[in-house]
């Protein structure tokens, strides 16, 4: 099957009609147009409905998309390794919630890089819903996200929850009540065990869905904010930031998923996620 007939397929379903997969591809719309006829004669169905305002899946291009991503990922994947230079056996590609790179996913990708000389390490930042993509399509090996659903020849492999803690840039800060409290989204779950606790308070004027970014905010303006232990503790450390007392601790479970195929040879996965899966101390 004709690759390029396969990129440009997924490059007018991304981009949502055949001018704009020219551009993007750097063709004439004409060399769109024959790819795509190629490939849909070499399966023997329609794979797009071509209007006016663009172009939409048929059911057939519904059910090819996915086998399409994978085809592509494992080209990507297949032309790294190929690619790697002299001293480098292969390769781990590793996708990571942006919540996550501070503390478990820094560790995962420190014990990659000094568990094998001869392993080269890529790493991809993701939503969920991306992370989750780019397993089943094969871009990625093994992922670290909050979700814990598998497909197929995957494993899930639990860790330690992240412990989601209260910090201020003020040691004497009440729990409830601060006019500089700034909320951080940390998901459904923790919406609903923040609302239960906090539900006499009402809402906060500044809110954000990273918590990085409330970091900033909070050592640059000052608040408080609840924050990942792991993101936050050198920051106590240094003491410019400071625990309130009596301040409830909240959970949010995460996991690494590996696709079987991948891990089937590192002989280093199963102590690696031995140690993280360790207590916290």
């Amino acid at each position: 099957m004709n690759l390029a007939a396969v990129q440009t397929f997924l490059s007018i379903v991304d981009t949502g009609s055949l001018v704009r997969a020219s551009q993007e591809l750097n063709v004439t719309q004409s060399t769109v147009t024959a790819r795509l006829k190629t490939l849909e004669d070499a399966l023997g169905q329609q794979l797009l409905n071509r209007q006016k305002s663009g172009t939409t899946l048929t059911p057939a291009g519904a059910k090819f998309l996915r086998y399409a991503r994978t085809m592509t990922g494992l080209w990507r994947q297949a032309k790294y390794e190929t690619a790697l230079p002299a001293g480098l056996a292969s390769v781990c590609t590793f996708g990571c919630d942006r919540e996550l790179w501070h503390g478990p996913g820094r560790a995962f990708f420190n014990g990659v890089v000094g568990g094998r000389d001869d392993m080269a390490v890529a790493v991809r930042q993701g939503s969920a819903a991306e992370l989750e993509s780019w397993l089943a399509e094969g871009m990625v090996d093994v992922i670290l996200t909050y979700d814990q659903v598998a497909r197929g020849s995957q494993t899930v492999h639990p860790l330690p929850p992240e412990e989601l803690v209260l910090y201020s840039d003020r040691p004497d800060t009440p729990i409830d009540n601060d006019p500089l409290y700034i909320f951080v989204d940390h998901g459904a779950e923790y919406r609903q065990q923040h609302d239960e606790f906090y539900h006499h308070a009402g809402v906060a004027r500044i809110s954000f869905d990273s918590s990085w970014w409330a970091l900033q905010h909070m050592l640059e303006h000052g608040g408080s904010a609840y924050l990942p232990r792991a993101l936050a503790a050198p920051y106590v450390d240094q003491m410019r930031l400071h625990l309130p007392t009596d301040a409830p601790v909240f959970y949010r479970k995460k996991s690494l998923i590996v696709r079987d195929t991948a891990a089937r040879n590192w002989t280093w996965f199963a102590p690696l996620v031995e140690a993280l899966s360790a207590p916290v101390a």
